[in-house]
């Protein structure tokens, strides 16, 4: 189920390790949305045709079949899918529908949602062009319940790639740019190295800062504060994360937050041959774990290589590997970070790190083109 990151790749490890197994896909249409590439949108570097990519030819090549619907439910024994466009029987089920935003904020409206869809990286980019100066406004927040259901890393992207943007275009001293978090120390799942490096580089640019305060509210103009009021002419705000609402009508554990609770091996306590991979998920592991497309992957293989392990009888489970791997890219350059187990470490920001992420994203869709 889904056909971001998680679903994708549980889909070609499961007809790489189950060659006449009857796969199914369901998602609400056949594309995979590559939403790391939306920080190049503002920047005319990346539009809708280059981060959307049709799946029908790689569905058709992995010999799978699509029910293109949302899911609106799941039987008490997870054997029937119900979707909104009729039932889905199976014999076992990986769950990669994503996540959602949190949207309690008052007035959560007048921002703009980075990683919402691309939509929303053509909003930025359509409101930034219109603008002949003021001041820009971007932040993140989490789920009170589940602290690390959270994603700020593009929201660092967005700010220091519009800087750069600005400045490419002569029109940087036209804009105040404020980056504003309830914590003082921005980014700590990234570890103190990469909070320090990109705090450097926040001061560098000249980018304002607003920490420790938790925002209150948004108005059409204005970020509201705990202590202080920030006049706005376009937010960016990425709030927290939460399951997806389908999952109020199952019976599927939940974590605090509103995941679908999982263990190390991504299978859902009391539900034979039902896993869960990717932001959907709540599973053990460091609190610095991410919610990426990377550790979404890494879950995904583990699901797939889990349920079919199941189904064969097998009572042996595999757990996937707890690991922060991201770009922080700024159009030009590219702060590297990486954590795993027992290690971590961050690079300064370097011209190399952002060709090897674009290099990335040729690499990765080409697998689906």
């Amino acid at each position: 189920m889904g056909a971001g990151f998680a679903g994708l790749t549980a889909l070609r490890t499961l007809r790489a390790r189950a060659a006449d197994a009857e796969l199914t896909l369901v998602a609400p249409v056949a594309e995979l949305h590559y939403l790391p590439g939306t920080i190049w949108i503002p920047s005319g570097e990346r539009d809708r045709s280059k981060v959307v990519v049709p799946l029908d030819r790689f569905l058709q090549r992995q010999r799978v079949r699509f029910h293109r619907a949302s899911a609106t439910g799941l039987s008490a024994d997870a054997r029937t899918l119900h979707t909104d466009a009729g039932e889905v029987a199976n014999d076992g089920i990986v769950i990669a529908t994503g996540a959602r935003f949190l949207r309690g904020l008052p007035g959560i409206e007048h921002a703009i949602i980075p990683c919402e869809g691309i939509a929303a990286g053509e909003a930025i980019r359509d409101r930034l062009d219109a603008l002949e100066g003021g001041t820009l406004c971007f932040g993140f927040g989490s789920n009170p319940q589940e602290l690390a259901a959270m994603r700020g890393g593009p929201v660092f992207e967005f700010v220091l790639g519009i800087d750069t943007l600005l400045r490419r275009q002569q029109r940087r001293e036209r804009f105040r740019l404020v980056f504003f978090s309830p914590s003082e120390k921005p980014g700590q799942r990234l570890g103190e190295r990469a909070v320090e490096l990109l705090l450097r580089e926040l001061r560098g640019r000249g980018i304002e800062t607003a920490l420790g305060e938790k925002p209150l509210r948004f108005e059409p103009d204005a970020v509201v504060l705990e202590r202080t009021s920030i006049r706005s002419d376009m937010t960016l705000f990425m709030p927290g994360l939460t399951g997806q609402a389908w999952l109020d009508a199952t019976s599927l554990p939940r974590s605090p937050g509103g995941f679908v609770q999982a263990d190390a091996g991504c299978h859902v306590a009391g539900a034979p041959m039902v896993y869960v991979a990717g932001d959907g998920g709540s599973f053990p592991g460091p609190d610095w774990m991410p919610k990426q497309a990377h550790q979404a992957d890494l879950q995904a293989s583990i699901a797939a290589r889990n349920l079919l392990g199941e189904l064969r009888g097998e009572t042996h489970m595999q757990t996937f590997r707890p690991e922060l791997v991201c770009i922080i890219d700024t159009l030009d350059r590219g702060l590297a970070v990486v954590r795993t187990d027992g290690r971590g470490w961050a690079l300064p920001p370097l011209r190399a790190m952002h060709w090897v992420k674009t290099a990335f994203e040729s690499h990765y869709l080409r697998r689906y083109r």
